[in-house]
C-alpha cells in the first residue's frame, strides 16, 4: 500500500485556530446568552479544511498543559508574558478572555458528539501532540497552525506539510521546505535553531543579543546547525567573525537550554486514538442536541456535509 492509498492525516493546532476564530468571527451567542463565536469558528475552519483537503485521518491536538514546568525550568521567560496571575504553588493561568473560556468546554462537547479524535498529553504542549504524530505517521501530513514554530516539522520527504493560518484559514498559505527557504534563507529542518537565535517574543525566547534573521541564517548556512555554530564560536581557529563569536559566547547560558526548549517533541507516548475521521457523527442525538442548545445549526450542518463529502 502506498502512501497515498493510506489517506492524508490533518492536525489541528486547536488553540491556535479558536483564538483565532474568537478574535475573527463577530460576537454571537446562543439562546441562552453564552457566547458561541469561537465555537462556531471552529467549526466552520474544520468543515472548510476537511471539504478542501479531504483528510481521512483528523486529530484535534490539545494543550494539556500550555506552559510545561520543564520548560520554564529551562527557560523562565517561556511564555511568561501570557501569564494571567502568579500563585505560588499554584499552576498557571494562561490569560484567556472569560468569553472565550466558556466556550472551550462546548467545542470539546461537540467534537466528542461527532467522533473527532481529540488528543492531549500531560505536561505537554499540542505541539509536542503535533510533533509526535506527524514523525512516522507513514502518511501524507497536513498540520494546522498559526505558529510559526512548527515550521520545523515540515519535512518534504516524509510528505509534512504545514497550512499556515496566521491570515486566516480562507487565506492559508502551504508551507513546504521550497517556502521555509524562500522566506528564511534555511532550510525547515533547521527552523528550530533559527528560532532560538533570532528569539521570538511571542514565545518569551529573547535570543542571542544582536542576532537577527539574516545573521541567524548566514550562520545556519556556513555552519549547519546549533552544535556546529557553538563549536565554532568556542574554536579560536574557526572563520567565524569576533562580531558574532563574542554575541553567542555571551549566550552560552542561554544556548545551552533554549534548544530543548523550542525543539518539539516527537517521542510521546500517546497510547492508541482512532484519529479516523467520521463520515458521519458518532452521536446524531447528542450534535443536534447541542446544536439546538447553543444556536448552532448552521456550522454544525455544514461539517456534517464536509465529513459526509470527505
Amino acid at each position: 500500500m502506498t502512501r497515498d492509498e493510506q489517506g492524508r492525516l490533518m492536525l489541528l493546532d486547536t488553540a491556535s485556530m479558536y483564538f483565532r476564530a474568537f478574535y475573527g468571527v463577530p460576537e454571537i451567542k446562543g439562546p441562552d446568552g453564552t457566547p458561541v463565536n469561537a465555537v462556531r469558528g471552529l467549526l466552520d475552519f474544520i468543515a472548510r479544511l476537511v471539504a478542501d483537503y479531504r483528510p481521512t485521518h483528523l486529530v484535534c491536538c490539545w494543550d494539556n498543559d500550555w506552559r510545561p514546568q520543564w520548560r520554564v525550568d529551562l527557560l523562565p521567560s517561556y511564555k511568561a508574558h501570557r501569564v494571567e496571575q502568579e500563585v505560588e504553588s499554584a499552576p498557571d493561568i494562561e490569560e484567556v478572555p472569560d468569553p472565550l473560556e466558556a466556550q472551550i468546554p462546548i467545542m470539546l462537547e461537540v467534537l466528542e458528539a461527532f467522533g473527532i479524535c481529540v488528543l492531549g498529553a500531560d505536561g505537554y504542549e499540542a505541539d509536542d501532540v503535533i510533533g509526535t504524530l506527524a514523525t512516522g505517521a507513514g502518511r501524507p501530513v497536513d498540520i494546522v497552525t498559526g505558529d510559526r514554530d512548527l515550521f520545523q516539522l515540515v519535512d518534504d520527504e516524509a510528505d509534512v506539510r504545514v497550512l499556515y493560518i496566521a491570515r486566516g484559514v480562507g487565506r492559508h498559505e502551504r508551507v513546504t521546505n521550497d517556502w521555509v527557504r524562500a522566506k528564511y534563507d534555511i532550510d525547515a529542518r533547521q527552523y528550530a535553531d533559527f528560532a532560538t537565535l533570532r528569539g521570538d517574543a511571542s514565545d518569551g525566547l529573547p535570543g542571542v543579543a544582536g542576532v537577527g534573521e539574516k545573521t541567524a541564517a548566514t550562520l545556519l548556512n556556513r555552519f549547519g546547525d546549533m552544535d556546529g555554530i557553538v563549536a565554532a564560536a568556542l574554536d579560536p581557529d574557526s572563520d567565524m567573525g569576533p562580531g558574532p563569536r563574542g554575541k553567542l559566547k555571551q549566550a552560552a547560558d542561554y544556548l545551552e537550554v533554549a534548544p530543548t526548549v523550542v525543539a518539539v517533541a516527537r517521542d510521546l507516548d500517546l497510547g492508541a486514538a482512532d484519529t479516523r475521521l467520521p463520515g458521519t457523527p458518532r452521536d446524531p442525538d447528542a450534535v443536534l442536541d447541542l446544536a439546538q442548545r447553543f444556536g448552532l445549526e448552521s456550522p454544525v450542518q455544514r461539517l456534517v456535509e464536509a465529513l459526509s463529502r470527505a
